[in-house]
């Protein structure tokens, strides 16, 4: 897997071969890598985690939330049309434990 090491136990995950299909998925990226904040891409994470009736989102922001860890990922998000997708997106960024941006520097200056 391919990664890059920032300070403040941030990794980013540039690996395209990397999915994230469920909770267990995301806390072995950060066992693995010893971190507390991971940063990746949209595309490495199952489409079913931007459709909140599947409740992965959620099951991942709160075991985040439970085991103070930080995920932020990259992308653009505007073709996700649903609304509670929207306002998860916005509440999200405001707890900043999962955000979502359009670039790496904007995640790396939201974890500093």
């Amino acid at each position: 897997m391919k990664t890059e090491f920032y300070e403040n136990g941030i990794v980013e995950i540039i690996d395209d071969n990397t999915l994230i299909k469920e909770t267990d998925d995301v806390f072995n990226l950060f066992f693995i890598n010893g971190c507390s904040t991971i940063i990746l891409k949209k595309e490495n994470i199952t489409d079913d985690f931007f459709d909140l009736s599947t409740r992965i989102a959620g099951e991942i922001l709160q075991k985040f939330s439970n085991y103070d860890k930080r995920m932020a990922i990259i992308g653009n998000f505007e073709d996700i049309k649903s609304k509670s997708f929207k306002d998860f997106v916005y509440e999200s960024n405001k707890m900043k434990r999962i955000v979502f941006v359009k670039t790496k520097e904007e995640a790396l200056k939201i974890f500093k």
